[in-house]
């Protein structure tokens, strides 16, 4: 059945990957109680995740919307998560951009979306910003950058991480141009960023560049924007009295 939540049954270590199942199948008697089973298998619909392709994905297998922090400091849009879990906004080829401060929690979220998607049954691939360019810059080496870049455009969600936390080069200003375009009303990117819009343009020195990355990606892209005057690390880590 369309839309519901793909319950998390466990990690296979040897396998390094993650497992989500349909929530309406029994796995002892092998019976669904969907009127319309999605699947003939025993398990019922089954998503594996891989562990090499979304580490962070792993780290946090049971994040999700519903257990999204709303503390009041945080500022959160909850209409806007809301629906944003919905995932239309992949449907639409939209992006999403979570912006914050360090330790406000903009990972957490983009997991949660990114396991939102996989439980309607979307490709979804976390990688840090500085490990795709260093990605791009070997398979330049290797000669094999276009079909490099072509399996980056295929992904159907792309999180990035740490977006533009320093200043690109030319050469990787125009690698981030060659995925932002081919990407463009293809696929869906989430980005997560210490800096707003405007201060995208300061890391990336050339304004042709920076104009038409950013054209590519904000006028596109829903903005989910986190405050918060203590570090969620520091909230759901060990507390003070315990150490």
């Amino acid at each position: 059945m369309a839309g519901l939540k793909m319950r998390h049954d466990g990690v296979e270590q040897a396998k390094l990957r993650s497992k989500f199942r349909c929530p309406l199948m029994n796995r002892i008697t092998g019976v669904c109680s969907c009127e319309n089973p999605c699947s003939t298998s025993k398990f019922g619909r089954t998503v594996h995740l891989a562990m090499k392709d979304n580490p962070r994905l792993i780290s946090y297998p049971n994040a999700c919307m519903e257990d999204i922090s709303y503390l009041p400091d945080r500022n959160l849009d909850a209409d806007l998560l809301l629906r944003l879990g919905t995932c239309k906004y992949i449907s639409d080829f939209r992006n999403v951009v979570v912006q914050g401060a360090t330790g406000s929690g903009k990972t957490y979220i983009a997991t949660a979306l990114g396991v939102a998607a996989i439980r309607q049954f979307y490709q979804v691939k976390y990688i840090r910003l500085p490990d795709l360019l260093c990605d791009l810059q070997t398979a330049r080496a290797m000669e094999t950058f276009r079909t490099v870049v072509n399996n980056y455009a295929k992904i159907r969600v792309l999180i990035l991480d740490e977006w533009l936390l320093y200043p690109l080069s030319e050469e990787e200003s125009r690698d981030l141009l060659e995925i932002a375009e081919r990407r463009y009303h293809t696929a869906t990117t989430i980005l997560c960023s210490q800096f707003t819009v405007s201060g995208w343009f300061d890391k990336i020195p050339n304004p042709l560049l920076a104009d038409a990355v950013c054209d590519r990606i904000a006028h596109d892209a829903y903005t989910v924007t986190l405050g918060g005057k203590e570090s969620m690390r520091k909230l759901m880590g060990i507390p003070q009295d315990e150490k």
